[in-house]
């Protein structure tokens, strides 16, 4: 994949989430979440269903507006279904 995958998303708390999606190798899925709130990222806290959901979507859309590959959207839905 070219590019990280990033959004936004309001919590409850009112308090704005960052989360970020790299793909630094073969088979290799690196989670990165931030909330306004913080100044470090948190690198640590594993992904809860609604965020595997969320990025599945988003590596569906991207596939097919040819800005990702069959490879990576297969990978994300098989750690889905292994993770989430």
């Amino acid at each position: 994949m070219k590019r990280d995958i990033e959004w936004v998303e309001k919590l409850e708390d009112g308090v704005k989430r960052t989360v970020r999606i790299v793909f630094p190798g073969r088979g290799k899925i690196k989670w990165q979440f931030k909330r306004s709130d913080e100044m470090q990222w948190d690198y640590d806290t594993p992904p809860s269903p609604e965020d595997w959901q969320a990025l599945e979507e988003k590596m569906d859309a991207l596939y097919h507006r040819r800005r990702a590959a069959f490879r990576d959207l297969e990978l994300v839905r098989k750690m889905r279904k292994k993770h989430g």
